[in-house]
């Protein structure tokens, strides 16, 4: 009896807890700091800026903000959760793409509990302040396709926390600091498409990095050699590299994509790609290769969907281990210095269908110096089965009746006899 009147207390005492509990989540507010985060975002903005509907035209500082999200007086913009401290607290920023113009510098960012911030796709202009450090919380951090300039503050290293870093599309200059390497937790970053400069850091202890785009920038030096063996995705076309390949690429055993192109990359495109046990997308386009190194496994065991390497300086005869690829679907030697007959296993692999093997849907050859026949199996194609091209060569017989002779003139017998006597000198 008196057990169960024990049970009974603690019951009622718990049940009562929950009451004080629930109540006091009802009756918490917004963390005053927070409130004057809040405010200083909003008029540290031009007034013009603030478009009728967006988010932030909503924001009536006249009633608490956390109490009313959703409602017509803070629509959107941001996200509260309720903390044991009696208080809502800011967990998320993300502004609507709107245009809003304005300095990131307008207030403190002083938000412990900030786990978001995307102010991406607006207008804010000026440094990247280094009051954002204060954000000891965040987990994605997002600048892109802004008006920004000046370099990337070291400050940024601080945040602990940080997962995800976008500051693409901008005007940032300057080095990429090398303290960056010790954002440990860090599965992102993209800073294409900015004025960035220098050699590339080493980056080898983000461990857990697995998508790196540095495109569209001035980064020169050669290729690093240190990068995070988590990768993924690895984009740093369009920028001053220089030098060859590096050779422990293949450590890189989870890459699947690797784009290199528009650099002044030289030397032989390394075998140890097409034995790459991930690897699907490879594009070194618009570079200075001048061969390319055969696998061991004759590329029987390569796992490419698509190879682009035009626009390069590759020389000799097609190399027929490419066919032997049983997933590749797409192949682009545009624009090289090939020479030879085009061999009969590239027709087959883009007329014959095979059931162990995916058939060539694009094939480009242009602007090489073939010569010879076009290979039989080719000439029953029909427009819209694959995409073809073997303009600007040295052919024997293009005629525009075959669709993948339009778009362009074979090449003058006297610049394809130049070519055949650079190859093979006659005395």
């Amino acid at each position: 009896m008196s057990k169960s009147i024990c049970n009974l207390n603690l019951s009622l005492q718990y049940l009562l807890l929950m009451i004080t509990l629930l109540l006091l989540k009802v009756d918490s507010r917004t963390h005053p700091g927070d409130v004057r985060v809040l405010k200083d975002l909003k008029h540290g903005l031009h007034p013009e800026s603030i478009a009728p509907g967006s988010c932030l035209s909503s924001w009536d500082f006249s009633v608490d903000p956390c109490d009313h999200i959703f409602s017509d007086r803070f629509t959107c913009g941001f996200r509260c959760d309720w903390f044991a401290s009696g208080f809502f607290r800011v967990t998320e920023i993300t502004l609507d793409p709107v245009g809003y113009s304005g300095l990131l510098s307008s207030t403190t960012w002083n938000l412990p509990y900030l786990q978001i911030l995307d102010v991406s796709d607006n207008s804010f202009y000026g440094s990247i302040p280094d009051s954002l450090s204060n954000l000891t919380r965040l987990r994605r951090l997002s600048l892109s396709m802004n008006l920004l300039s000046g370099k990337m503050p070291v400050s940024l290293v601080s945040l602990a926390h940080l997962e995800e870093l976008y500051l693409d599309s901008n005007s940032l200059h300057g080095s990429i600091p090398s303290s960056f390497n010790s954002l440990v937790s860090l599965k992102r970053l993209e800073i294409q498409e900015n004025n960035l400069s220098g050699e590339f850091p080493d980056l080898g202890a983000l461990k857990d990095l697995n998508y790196l785009d540095a495109s569209d920038n001035q980064i020169s030096g050669e290729v690093p050699s240190t990068l995070p063996v988590s990768l993924v995705e690895l984009s740093m076309r369009n920028n001053n590299l220089r030098g060859k390949l590096p050779v422990n690429v293949s450590d890189l055993e989870f890459l699947q994509v690797l784009d290199l192109s528009h650099n002044k990359l030289s030397g032989p495109i390394l075998s140890v790609l097409f034995d790459h046990p991930s690897l699907q997308q490879l594009t070194l386009s618009h570079n200075n290769f001048t061969f390319l190194q055969v696998p061991g496994t004759v590329g029987l065991t390569s796992k490419l969907i698509a190879l682009d390497t035009s626009y390069n300086d590759l020389r000799g005869i097609l190399p027929g281990f490419l066919c032997s690829m049983p997933k590749l679907s797409s192949l682009s030697l545009e624009n090289n210095k090939f020479t030879g007959m085009i061999p009969s296993q590239y027709a087959l692999k883009v007329a014959v269908p095979r059931s162990n093997s995916s058939s060539l849907e694009r094939l480009l050859l242009g602007g090489n110096y073939l010569f010879g026949p076009i290979p039989s199996a080719l000439m029953g194609l029909k427009p819209g089965s694959a995409n073809v091209s073997l303009v600007d060569n040295c052919l024997y017989r293009c005629p525009d009746t075959f669709f993948f002779c339009q778009g362009g003139n074979q090449k003058s017998l006297v610049d394809c006899k130049k070519r055949f006597e650079t190859v093979i000198p006659l005395d």
